[in-house]
């Protein structure tokens, strides 16, 4: 029997499959657009990921490949959005370069006790002492810098800054740290496209030049307000009850600070799109309602506009209070969409204004995209957005009818399902960025949300109001009660058995796939889009078994970790920083670490000590690393002498890798070597030992010649050791 097609059943075959396609096409109207958002984002990763600093020539290419795309979409509709999506994705490219290029140079400051002046753009309350942010400061009388300066004054200088003033301190300052270890994030990355140049600490008292002429604006009114806020509310209280109401949480101490972070909590200490929403929906509500109540304003006053832009106007002045963060700038411009949406009487469609809203901010500042405050809170929103409009008629079912339970129970399932979507959602991004999971995340919101949108943030406003005359007392107080609820309430889910596990960072190669996989779930209508979730679920599958490093060095070769199946050993010697440590655990899925085993004891078989030197063979088919150890530093030395020469000989002739925190000499023709000079040059140093062999990546072979990599260090220099990574 025959297979072939007469010609009047293939036309009739290609008429159906092209309905098919159109059909298909029809119901995902609406859904191409949003998509141009993430070749722009996508744009802007593969111009990071560049091992060289590239030109923004590819910004004069995206133009007329738009207006190519926007010709083509008129007969060819997918073709059109093909090239559009190209142009989208050279556009993110050329404007991230673009931004790149006309950042100033980071600073190249001398070590040791500097004379600083400059005017101060910022004040920051911190659990002990002040930070101020200096602009346009001058270092031992030389030009004004192009770069800010981040300075901490000491816990007992009695000055009390304010924005605009002119100081003089003298202080020790220090370029922004390179990442930890391979992969981890880039301070010098985020200093350069913030335009910080250097931070530092006060080393004596400052001295007050000039006053502030005039008010200098927000940064003056969110200090005082963080004053007010703490006097009234005391404690831990009142610093997160400040920090709601203004961004800032320096002044949070470290416990509470975890205790939210383990319970799935730390999104209320970051304003986004949750307070915006509570600002602006009180002020919608109350001056909406103020307007009906009045019959002859209502009659003559359009009130739901008037309520709308006046609430649109009190939430960009709430961003700009707050630091206008990323998940504020978001909200800012979907909140503007809606509005003008409901001015033109048509509805706006949220998941188009979330595109729109991560168009803007990429443009504005494509660094961003690479930290977890924009991920995790777009990635929030829009798993929201798509869950409940593909749940719609499900939910309309669940209409609230009947009497007060029955709009109680709805109200707990809508509140419940609101956090496991954004929960889930953001789980990949903060697995990636921190390394933990928040397993009662959604059990902690049922609670904490309640109060923060009920309770807290209502009396907070209120509280503003009232600070003018001088009222806000009993607001405060309503508030510090609301903000003690939920910290006990973070105190006691980060209790609960592993409230908060410590699990190996997702790689970065697995969360873009995860992130195309829930875009393409979130953004496409109909069962097309459930392709989204075995691409999810491979990419994360994949990631969480993908092995960490078996040895890893720091960037100031202080800290020295071995990774074997028993847990984490590490070598710590004198002036290594807490940060530090935990960044270097946390990239190997520990938040402990073991000192190495005495001499004659082995641990797990891998690990076997002696005086000089530690074997080391993390499995059986890995070749042998020796960890060469050096007496401490004798009283009055800065650093312990190198391992002998003896020593390095004898592991030279059985190693395949040798790795010391001093320098190695004699080196060895047939192994590989890491030591102090070695990150001095290259910075940290993350080992694979494998059946290859061994291989080394290196911080500076991992981010590759970028305006924010220094320069690799020239010989000669006094102290070969870099600083201490420090906390930013």
């Amino acid at each position: 029997m025959s297979l072939a097609l007469a010609p009047a059943e293939r036309l009739l075959l290609v008429a159906r499959m092209r309905a098919g396609a159109e059909a298909l096409l029809a119901r995902q109207h609406g859904r191409f657009a949003p998509w141009l958002a993430v070749a722009l984002g996508a744009g802007v990763l593969v111009y990071f990921a560049q091992p060289a600093e590239p030109s923004p020539g590819a910004l004069w290419a995206a133009l007329p490949l738009a207006v190519l795309a926007a010709l083509v979409a008129r007969r060819a509709r997918l073709l059109g959005w093909l090239i559009g999506m190209l142009a989208a994705g050279l556009l993110g490219f050329g404007v991230a370069a673009w931004h790149a290029a006309r950042m100033p140079p980071p600073l190249e400051l001398p070590r040791g006790a500097l004379l600083v002046t400059g005017t101060v753009t910022e004040v920051t309350v911190l659990p002990e002492g002040r930070r101020v942010t200096l602009a346009a400061a001058q270092v031992n009388g030389g030009a004004p810098l192009e770069r800010s300066l981040r300075i901490r004054l000491r816990a007992d200088d009695p000055a009390r800054p304010l924005p605009g003033d002119t100081l003089s301190l003298r202080a020790q300052l220090r370029s922004p740290a390179a990442p930890v270890v391979p992969g981890a994030w880039d301070f010098q990355r985020a200093a350069f496209f913030s335009g910080l140049g250097a931070s530092g600490s006060a080393l004596g008292p400052v001295t007050l030049i000039a006053g502030a002429e005039a008010v200098p604006g927000f940064a003056a009114l969110r200090l005082g307000l963080e004053a007010r806020v703490q006097a009234a509310i005391p404690g831990a209280a009142g610093a997160v009850a400040a920090a709601l109401l203004t961004g800032s949480q320096a002044a949070i101490p470290p416990a509470e600070i975890a205790a939210m972070r383990d319970s799935g909590l730390a999104h209320l200490l970051s304003v986004s799109g949750l307070h915006m929403a509570i600002v602006m929906g009180t002020i919608f509500g109350a001056l909406r309602l103020a307007i009906a109540l009045v019959p002859w304003l209502a009659l003559r006053v359009p009130g739901k506009a008037c309520a709308a832009l006046s609430a649109l106007a009190m939430g960009a002045g709430y961003m700009l209070l707050t630091g206008a963060q990323v998940p504020m700038q978001r909200c800012l411009v979907m909140a503007a969409l809606v509005t003008l949406g409901l001015l033109a009487g048509r509805r706006a469609l949220t998941v188009r204004s979330l595109a729109l809203a991560a168009a803007v901010v990429l443009l504005a500042a494509p660094a961003e995209l690479l930290g977890p405050s924009f991920q995790m809170s777009f990635a929030a929103v829009l798993a929201l957005a798509a869950g409940y409009e593909a749940l719609r008629g499900r939910l309309a079912m669940l209409a609230p009818r009947g009497g007060w339970r029955r709009r109680l129970l709805v109200w707990g399932l809508g509140l419940m399902l609101t956090s496991a979507l954004a929960a889930a959602a953001t789980a990949p991004f903060g697995l990636h960025h921190f390394g933990r999971l928040q397993v009662y995340g959604v059990a902690a919101n049922a609670l904490a949300v309640p109060l923060t949108s009920l309770l807290v943030m209502p009396a907070g406003m209120v509280a503003l109001v009232l600070m003018p005359f001088g009222l806000e007392a009993p607001a405060l107080w309503l508030m510090g009660q609301g903000v003690e609820a939920i910290l006990a309430t973070a105190r006691g889910v980060a209790a609960w058995p592993a409230a908060s596990p410590v699990l190996v960072p997702l790689p970065g190669w697995a969360l873009i796939v995860a992130t195309f996989g829930f875009c393409w779930l979130a953004l496409w209508r109909g069962a097309v889009r459930l392709a989204g979730v075995p691409v999810m679920a491979a990419a994360l599958a994949a990631g969480l078994v993908a092995a960490p490093p078996d040895l890893l060095v720091s960037a100031d070769g202080r800290l020295i970790a071995l990774r074997t199946a028993e847990g984490v050993f590490l070598q710590e010697q004198p002036g290594a920083t807490a940060f530090a440590r935990t960044a270097l655990l946390r990239q190997l899925g520990a938040d402990q670490a073991r000192p190495l085993p005495t001499e004659g004891e082995a641990a797990d078989g891998a690990i076997a000590c002696d005086h000089p030197a530690c074997r080391f063979r993390p499995r059986t088919d890995a070749p042998l690393a020796m960890l060469l150890r050096s007496a401490p530093a004798p009283r009055g030395q800065r650093f312990p002498d190198p391992p002998a020469p003896e020593a390095v000989r004898a592991a030279c002739a059985e190693a395949a890798l040798l790795v010391s925190a001093e320098p190695i000499r004699p080196r060895c023709p047939t192994a590989a070597a890491v030591d102090r000079f070695t990150v001095w040059r290259e910075g940290a140093q993350a080992i694979r030992l494998g059946a290859a062999g061994v291989d080394i990546l290196s911080d500076r072979a991992a981010r590759g010649e970028r305006p924010w990599v220094p320069p690799p260090p020239l010989p000669g220099r006094p102290d070969p050791l870099p600083l201490a990574p420090q906390a930013p």
